[in-house]
């Protein structure tokens, strides 16, 4: 490795000196080092070898399974500046605080120094971060999920980074005998400092809490850092829809949690001559490109996907992308040294053992999952057989749509396209999904979720949306992408999903790129453009056998739905005080007027 940057090495003998770690480690991100990684994380019994080539099964401490939004906190300036969506912390007090807790910390550990890139190596739409960290596991993960290695450092003798400081919080004594999960879960705390930028976080070794470059850089400060600079950080996925005739449209996705996303990103489609090709299923940047158009790439080298329910069914390029070079945590673990979870297949096999290491047979009363409900696999995109070689591309793809969505039994569209930019905005606004009884503890409870950005906007959700009107403004009338919103969760009367998802979705694909293509008209409505529910500017239904009126009810206007819905939407924006945008207070207005005269139209 070529001597580091200097403010880099500075930074990495400050913390070494405030955290005592035995000894330090540059990591190249070299295939020898993840062998070396793996290799000392399985003599730890962190990591269990799988049947499955190069791959791994991790079991975290029960205490630390999932991100710990109660604990993440923006340190902005003021608490106005982090708005009311979000977890404000004073910043010299969490600085004080943290630095308590980082003192000593890794003692008896070693400190791994990640410089990594979020983007392609000297495209100017990425950027750097250097990730101090005491556990192997994240340094293993930040090297599947970012570009890892000596030429992210080089850069950094020109560019600047975000500083990235993690600890497990769990120092060993000498003589001290470690264990497999080191944390800290009471004591956790992820911290974003907006101004700085930087990022610390203490005591948990799991995903996004402890993997920097994931929500923390590339959302929560990245979009701080977009709407300063003009430019876009969002919790979306692109892919690239392909028509029989070999037409090709890039689109972008907003979906919240249990939305379908990385099905979408990697969809199947049903329908002949169609093809999707994945560029990326969790997190896009945008920026206006020199052609005028809204350009998006995926800022990350790695998937990082909920296993539970991920099936050949409801994903089969997803199965075969985790085939092979994968880290798996918390899924239950095989007689034949496999993994498994709920969903997977409609029977579990025999021999399980749990994601805590018990033996597990289903139906035992108070026995939970086999797999935790947030258990993760951890995998390259290379590994992805419909990667779209565009994810290369620095400059990014251009964007033909965009999507956003949310499970909603009712009321709520098959697809739903935008009036205008303006509306598209509103909609995307107004993100929600319902809750579950299992869940949530209540059932058809509407969250909301606005842009599926409520856990990841680094600041006020009011500015944020005057941000994405302001980028609208930027762009010439004719290149903005056209806005949709997509529910693929309605249900009938009796309780069944009137729609079949998963790879029929692309036949709602297939009518967007239809009306992107001139080709298919469509109603205009109180709520936007709808599909017509029969003939050629309908969706494609051929071949599905859908329950009798189904697509009529899937594209209606249920304006006593939609007038309960206005009632929620203004309840939501009036915790955004003065900081909503009127543009969006008018389209609600409108919405409502529209509504009116078409309940008056009878």
């Amino acid at each position: 490795m070529t001597a580091p940057p200097a403010s880099v090495a500075r930074w990495v003998d400050e913390v070494t000196q405030w955290c005592a770690p035995a000894a330090v480690r540059w990591c190249d991100g070299s295939p020898e080092e993840r062998a070396d990684l793996c290799r000392l994380l399985v003599e730890r019994g962190t990591l269990i070898p799988l049947a499955r080539p190069d791959s791994f099964l991790a079991r975290s401490h029960p205490g630390d399974v999932a991100r710990v939004e109660a604990r993440t906190v923006i340190c902005s300036a003021t608490a106005q500046d982090a708005g009311p969506t979000n977890r404000w912390a004073d910043p010299d007090l969490t600085r004080a605080d943290l630095r308590a807790r980082f003192r000593g910390s890794m003692a008896g550990r070693t400190l791994y120094v990640l410089p990594f890139a979020m983007g392609p190596i000297g495209a100017a739409a990425t950027r750097y971060g250097v990730q101090l960290t005491d556990s192997p596991y994240v340094a293993l993960s930040m090297a599947v999920m970012t570009r890892l290695g000596t030429a992210a450092l080089d850069r950094l003798h020109h560019d600047p980074f975000v500083p990235c400081w993690h600890s497990l919080g769990a120092p060993l004594a000498p003589g001290q005998a470690d264990v497999p999960w080191p944390c800290d879960p009471e004591r956790t705390c992820i911290a974003h400092f907006p101004d700085q930028p930087a990022i610390w976080s203490y005591g948990s070794g799991y995903g996004g809490n402890a993997l920097l470059g994931k929500k923390c850089l590339a959302l929560r400060i990245g979009s701080v850092l977009a709407q300063r600079e003009g430019w876009m950080a969002e919790h979306m996925l692109l892919l690239a829809l392909t028509s029989p005739e070999g037409r090709t449209w890039h689109l972008a996705g907003a979906f919240p949690s249990a939305c379908g996303k990385t099905n979408l990103a990697m969809l199947a489609p049903t329908l002949p001559g169609w093809t999707v090709r994945c560029i990326g299923d969790d997190i896009a940047w945008l920026r206006i490109g020199a052609d005028g158009r809204l350009r998006a790439i995926n800022p990350e080298a790695g998937f990082f996907g909920v296993a539970p329910w991920t099936s050949l069914a409801s994903n089969p390029h997803g199965m075969a992308t985790i085939a092979h070079g994968a880290i798996f945590t918390n899924t239950a673990l095989t007689a034949d040294r496999d993994v498994w979870w709920e969903g997977m297949t409609a029977q579990p096999p025999a021999g399980l053992t749990d994601w805590q290491g018990r033996a597990w047979t289903p139906g035992t009363p108070g026995v939970g999952p086999a797999a935790h409900p947030n258990a993760r696999y951890t995998v390259p995109v290379t590994n992805c057989p419909i990667l779209d070689p565009a994810w290369h591309d620095g400059e990014g793809v251009p964007i033909d749509a965009i999507l956003f969505g949310g499970r909603r039994m009712g009321t709520i569209p098959l697809v739903n396209e935008a009036l205008s930019w303006e509306h598209g905005v509103f909609l995307g606004s107004t993100c929600a999904s319902e809750t579950t009884a299992a869940a949530e503890g209540a059932t058809g409870v509407v969250r909301h979720d606005p842009f599926a950005m409520l856990p990841f906007c680094g600041y006020h959700m009011g500015d944020y949306f005057a941000h994405w009107l302001e980028m609208g403004a930027r762009l010439d009338a004719a290149k903005r992408p056209r806005v949709y919103y997509v529910n693929w969760f309605r249900k009938g009367s009796d309780g069944r999903w009137l729609w079949p998802g998963f790879g029929d979705n692309a036949r709602v694909l297939a009518w967007i790129a239809g009306r992107l293509a001139g080709s298919t008209s469509a109603r205009r409505t109180a709520v936007g453009n709808l599909p017509a529910v029969d003939g050629s500017d309908a969706i494609d239904t051929s071949g599905l056998s859908l329950a009798p009126g189904a697509m009529a009810q899937l594209t209606a206007v249920d304006v006593a739905g939609w007038t309960r819905e206005i009632a929620s939407v203004r309840a939501f924006y009036a915790t955004l005080g003065n900081r909503l945008p009127a543009a969006l207070a008018r389209e609600l207005d409108q919405l409502q007027s529209r509504l009116a005269a078409t309940a008056k139209a009878g």
